[in-house]
């Protein structure tokens, strides 16, 4: 199956919401080439960086369940097709 290589931005606003977006990561995790989290204290979020290399699909499945959780945003920027 073709894959493509995207970033999956993440801003988590709810500390409720870690677990649940930590067991989705790992879930996804063999299609994660790595991840960086950042706390930004100041504005009471953490914001998360994750690299995928996984069918289409898959990454917006991902995204999908992430965007639900509560109090978390997911957004996604895919490489050019070619790669």
């Amino acid at each position: 199956m073709e894959t493509r290589v995207a970033v999956l931005a993440v801003i988590v606003r709810e500390g409720a919401a870690v677990t649940a977006l930590n067991d989705l990561l790992h879930q996804y995790g063999a299609y994660i080439i790595g991840r960086m989290g950042v706390p930004y204290r100041q504005r009471g979020v953490n914001i998360i960086s994750v690299a995928l290399d996984a069918p289409q699909d898959v990454i917006s499945a991902l995204s999908g369940k992430l965007g639900r959780l509560p109090g978390v945003t997911a957004k996604t920027v895919y490489a050019p097709e070619n790669l």
